[in-house]
């Protein structure tokens, strides 16, 4: 089996944050979402992996993944030259899939119940697709499922109306079978090719679509607060008592922890900082006075502010100066340089 990884889109509700970058980059517990992805489907035993890359700095995906071989696997990068839906990426690897049963995998979700009992699953059965399904409290904001007596009777993409509360999860496993139903769609009143239409299609041509139901949780890491309710989902998976802190920093402070935390190489904290619960901080940050809770500070930031911050996403080489006793919300890209 060979897997997918859809690495494109703009990101526009995570600006400014991808004004610089793509989304799957943005690190959540110090590490980029769409690594998350990749581990997923490497300890499945998937080795062979196509990156779908856009126009949204894809060097910067080509530099950090390199040829997979550090990783263990083998990549090969499959250009979009712009966002025309899944299905249409999917289109683009067809020479890429060959023959073979396949995992697609959005790069900007976070699954973290594992994908080997489903690859299990799928690579036994005869069924042409198998789509995963998670329970939701806005499915309007989803493809979704229509389920009756255990059976799958339709998918819709972002319904207006009330159909179910069960979403289509961003990874699907198909077959070879799911490119020739892509070349007869339509574009949708999105003006994109949906994956939701093309397994729509496959079960009106007689062809097989089984869906699962998730265990544990999932998450589409679409918007800045999903950001930091993925961060913190991430985070309380750590041992309590095995937490992810290199102690690098403390030999010459003691800053105050409150887990669940991670906090990356070279940083420098000292005494008068509170960092928690619910905090990553990358590689090479300076911290000084602040109180930092539920916020992501990625790589060479520096602040150095008697204030607290909380619910943020603080982007690489950010500088936060000087401040009087309040309370900051920040949503900043890179390289933002903040006086207060």
């Amino acid at each position: 089996m060979k897997g997918i990884i859809l690495h494109g889109g703009h990101g526009t509700r995570l600006r400014p944050l991808t004004h610089t970058g793509p989304k799957q980059l943005l690190k959540i517990a110090n590490k980029p979402m769409s690594q998350y992805a990749l581990e997923d489907l490497k300890n499945a035993g998937i080795t062979e992996i196509a990156i779908i890359i856009g126009d949204v700095y894809p060097e910067k995906v080509k530099n950090y993944y390199g040829d997979g071989k550090s990783w263990g696997i083998n990549i090969t990068y499959v250009y979009q030259d712009e966002p025309k839906g899944i299905a249409h990426a999917i289109s683009l690897c067809k020479e890429f899939i060959g023959n073979n049963k396949f995992v697609v995998y959005l790069g900007d979700n976070i699954f973290r119940s594992g994908l080997k009992k489903y690859v299990d699953t799928f690579t036994s059965s005869t069924d042409s697709a198998l789509i995963l399904l998670a329970e939701v409290t806005n499915p309007s904001q989803f493809g979704v499922a229509k389920i009756k007596n255990q059976k799958l009777i339709q998918i819709i993409e972002k319904p207006k109306t009330h159909i179910s509360n069960f979403a289509v999860i961003g990874v699907y496993f198909l077959t070879p079978s799911i490119f020739e139903i892509i070349e007869k769609l339509k574009p949708s009143w999105r003006n994109e090719f949906e994956i939701t239409e093309a397994l729509q299609s496959l079960m009106n041509n007689g062809f097989t679509v089984s869906f699962d139901y998730v265990s544990g949780w999932w998450k589409d890491t679409g918007t800045p607060e999903d950001i930091l309710h993925a961060n913190q989902l991430i985070l309380d998976t750590f041992d309590k008592n095995n937490s992810k802190i290199l102690t690098n920093f403390l030999k010459n402070s003691q800053p105050k922890i409150i887990e669940p935390v991670i906090i990356g190489e070279n940083c420098n904290i000292d005494d008068s900082v509170t960092i928690g619960p619910y905090v990553s901080i990358g590689n090479n940050v300076t911290l000084r006075n602040c109180k930092l809770s539920n916020s992501i500070i990625m790589d060479d930031c520096s602040i150095q502010l008697s204030r607290s911050i909380s619910d943020s996403i603080i982007a690489d080489g950010t500088k936060i100066q000087n401040a009087n006793e309040e309370k900051y919300t920040f949503l900043l890209g890179e390289r933002s340089n903040l006086k207060l």
